[in-house]
Order: structure tokens, then C-alpha cells, then sequence
């Protein structure tokens, strides 16, 4: 076994755990960083554009599989801190098997409706064969993103948030070097992009995937009392599938507002890619603490440790809104040399100030999703998953009914679907606080 959670210094313990799931999440958006930043670079605007969209409906798509691995890891992390050794082996078996069937059947869907895919993203016509050619090869690394999430999943539940972050480290490293050779060397446009990034997906899953094999050998081994049972599928089904669904909820209603936005035109649409992923970079940090502080809360909850719970809630709570501060005068301040990396001043004046909009009005609030991603990660670890997936609907709900109602006022236009943003993560915000603190006492138990 690897590291427990449930001894030594909570800040400390909880922080040495965290930094590293940051910072191997801050290398995986160097793929879509990588692919944004050379697109945009060598390719041009309309490709920026058609790669930012299909990024939005792969995030979507990826979801599902995250979701699933997030809630076996929640599933692994309380068996490990119940030092339930037979109980996790069988709870691996479940959950593996239950994670390749839903990649099966994600393949088959996907590349049966593709052309129907791009047609509910209104994609202009003008960028509907870039993306699909995009989106043919970037869909064929589905199998790579399950093996990597579910086994990173698994170690972190052990404690061991390091090796995900090597693995990374290296497919990171291995994506930039082949967009370049791919998209400026071989001139192989926005698909060249695309198998970069799918090569060095298989390159962490299966490295991955071998790693824990090799380290955690009685994990996997044929043990005649560990077997393939209906009930342990339906438990992990159950509990996964909301984790799931919440991360699927909140990636429909980016792709919902992704739509939105490809309905005002080109120029929008390559701002919104750009903006959007240097939003999620620079959140990501607090959205990882909070999947970190989630593991943290399991493992306690576990092991029947309410009082370090408590304590560590308050503690992940100053982390997290300290953070989200820094960061978010960081955003706000260097906004436009940060559009500038992914589009050239001369060339996207207009794309670059709309960029900036998007990323003065959201940076100043990261302090609430920061909020919100640890509400997520709380009640998730509580055995708790419906009320994240309560606390997403708000949050996604809001912005999607809000982005919708506002841009279709003419005097607030574009403007109205960034601010959507921001109002859901303070409804969400407060719902979340106001149901911990009426049940704070049973939630435990």
C-alpha cells in the first residue's frame, strides 16, 4: 500500500498530497495549451476556432470517463482507509471492467454521430471540415484517457499522487515536441495536432497502466475469494455514475454555451478559445486541491476521523481562497500578454480584446469556484454525490439560462454569457454552505 491521510499534520499532509495532482493537471492542459498555442500560431484563425470548439465537446465527452474514475476513487479511498484490502481488490475488478465497457460504447457512439455532433454545435460552415478532421483522430485516443484516469485514480486513493504526475511530466513533454514536428515540420494541420496529442495520451495510460501493475502486483493477482460480483458492479455503478453525471453536467453546459458562442461569429469563437483555456489553467490549481481534499476527506471518513475532517475543512477552505486570489490578480493584470500567446497582435486586435473581457470579468472571481470545487469534493467523500450533482445543476443551470436569457439582449450581447458565469458559481456557493451547515451533524455518520 502506499500513503495514509489519516496521520501526521493536516495542512501539511493534505499540501504534499495536493501539489503534485496540481501540478501534473497543470501539464495535462499543456496538451490542449500546446495544440491552442500552435494552431493558433502556424494555422491560423479558423483553425484555432474549429480546435477550440472540439475542444469544448471532447471535454465533454472525457468527462464521462473522469467522472466514473473520480467516483471509483472516491469508492478505492474509503476502502483503503476501512483497510479493506479483499474489498478494494474487488472493487478495482468492478470498477475496471465497468470503465472499458462505457469506452466501448463512447467509441461506437461517437464516430456513428460525428457529422451530427458538429451540426448541434452550429459549427460555421466554414469550419465544419476542419473540425471534423480534427475531431476523427482526437476521438481515437479515448482508450488512452481511460487507462490513464482510472489508474491515476487508483493511486491516488493509495496516497500516491506523484507517479500520475511523472507519467504526465513525460506525455506532456512528448505532445509539445510532436505538435511541432506534426503541424510546422510535417505541415500536417489541425489533424497533426490531433495525433500529437492522441500519442502521447497512450503514452501516459499505458505507462501508467504497466507501472501499477508492476508495483501493486497483490492488487490484481487471481485470488479465489476476489470476484467479478454483480453487487460490487451496481454499488460502484451507482455511486460513479453521479460523480459522473456531475462532471458530464458541467461539461454539457460548457458545450451548451460553447454553441452559443459559435453563433456569433469567427471572431468570437477563437477569442472564447483562447480565453477558455487560459480560465481553466488558471483555476485548475484549486479544482485539483479540491479532488485532492476529497481523497483527504475519504480516507478520514473512512477511518471514522470526524474531528481531523473538520479540521481539514477549514484549513482547505483559507488554502483554497488565498490561492484563488493570487491567481485571479495574476489573470486580471496580465490578460492581454496571456491572449497574446495564442494570438498575434497584429493579426487579432479584436480577438484579443474580446479575450480579455472574458478574462477581467471571470479572474475576479475564482475565489468562488475555488469555494465550489471544494463543496464538490466534500460531499463526494461523505458518500454524498447527489448533492455535487445538485450543486452543479445550480451552478451550470444559472450560467446556461443566464448566458442564453442576457446575450439575447442587444445592449449587453457576448458580455451577458460571461457574467452568466460567475452569478452561478456564488448560487451554487451559497446552497452548498447553507446545506453543510444544516446537516453538518448527521453528515458524518
Amino acid at each position: 500500500m502506499e500513503n495514509e491521510l489519516t496521520k501526521g499534520p493536516i495542512v501539511k499532509t493534505m499540501l504534499c498530497f495536493a501539489i503534485p495532482m496540481i501540478l501534473g493537471d497543470l501539464l495535462q492542459q499543456c496538451y490542449n495549451i500546446a495544440d491552442t498555442l500552435i494552431v493558433g500560431k502556424y494555422l491560423g484563425e479558423n483553425a484555432l476556432a474549429a480546435v477550440g470548439s472540439a475542444f469544448s465537446l471532447m471535454t465533454f465527452l472525457t468527462s464521462i470517463l473522469l467522472g466514473l474514475s473520480m467516483g471509483s476513487g472516491t469508492v478505492f479511498s474509503i476502502r483503503y482507509g476501512k483497510k479493506d484490502e479483499q474489498g478494494l481488490k474487488e472493487d478495482i475488478l468492478a470498477s475496471f471492467v465497468l470503465l472499458s465497457i462505457v469506452t466501448i460504447v463512447l467509441n461506437i457512439l461517437i464516430f456513428a454521430g460525428i457529422d451530427w455532433i458538429i451540426w448541434v454545435l452550429r459549427t460555421p460552415a466554414n469550419l465544419s471540415g476542419l473540425m471534423r478532421e480534427y475531431l476523427i483522430v482526437i476521438f481515437a485516443g479515448m482508450i488512452g484517457i481511460f487507462l490513464y484516469n482510472f489508474f491515476a485514480s487508483l493511486l491516488r486513493s493509495l496516497g500516491n499522487s506523484v507517479v500520475p504526475l511523472i507519467f504526465l511530466a513525460i506525455s506532456a513533454i512528448l505532445n509539445i515536441v510532436l505538435d511541432l514536428w506534426f503541424v510546422v515540420g510535417l505541415k500536417r494541420g489541425v489533424a497533426g495536432a490531433a495525433e500529437a496529442t492522441v500519442i502521447s495520451q497512450y503514452v501516459s495510460g499505458i505507462g501508467i497502466a504497466l507501472y501499477t501493475r508492476i508495483k501493486f502486483p497483490k492488487l490484481f493477482q487471481k485470488d479465489k475469494e476476489v470476484k467479478l460480483k454483480i453487487e460490487n458492479i451496481r454499488r460502484i455503478t451507482n455511486f460513479s455514475s453521479l460523480t459522473c453525471l456531475q462532471q458530464s453536467i458541467m461539461n454539457l453546459g460548457i458545450l451548451a454555451v460553447q454553441g452559443l458562442v459559435n453563433s456569433f461569429g469567427t471572431t468570437v469563437m477563437a477569442a472564447f478559445a483562447a480565453a477558455v483555456k487560459i480560465d481553466a489553467f488558471a483555476y485548475l490549481p484549486v479544482q485539483d486541491f479540491g479532488n485532492a481534499f476529497s481523497v483527504f476527506i475519504a480516507q478520514n471518513y473512512g477511518a471514522k476521523k470526524s474531528d481531523r475532517i473538520k479540521k481539514g475543512i477549514k484549513a482547505a477552505a483559507f488554502i483554497s481562497v488565498a490561492f484563488s486570489l493570487a491567481i485571479s490578480l495574476c489573470v486580471v493584470i496580465f490578460a492581454k500578454p496571456l491572449m497574446s500567446l495564442f494570438i498575434d497582435a497584429s493579426e487579432g486586435a479584436e480577438v484579443i480584446a474580446i479575450g480579455m473581457q472574458y478574462l477581467h470579468i471571470e479572474g475576479v472571481f475564482y475565489f468562488m469556484i475555488g469555494i465550489l470545487f471544494l463543496l464538490y469534493g466534500l460531499y463526494r467523500a461523505l458518500a454524498r454525490p447527489g448533492m455535487s450533482v445538485i450543486l452543479t445543476i445550480v451552478s451550470l443551470g444559472v450560467r446556461v439560462l443566464l448566458a442564453y436569457i442576457l446575450s439575447a439582449i442587444p445592449q449587453i450581447g457576448v458580455i451577458g454569457i460571461w457574467w452568466s458565469v460567475p452569478i452561478g458559481w456564488l448560487l451554487a456557493d451559497v446552497l452548498g454552505i447553507i446545506y453543510y451547515f444544516i446537516h453538518r451533524k448527521r453528515l458524518y455518520l
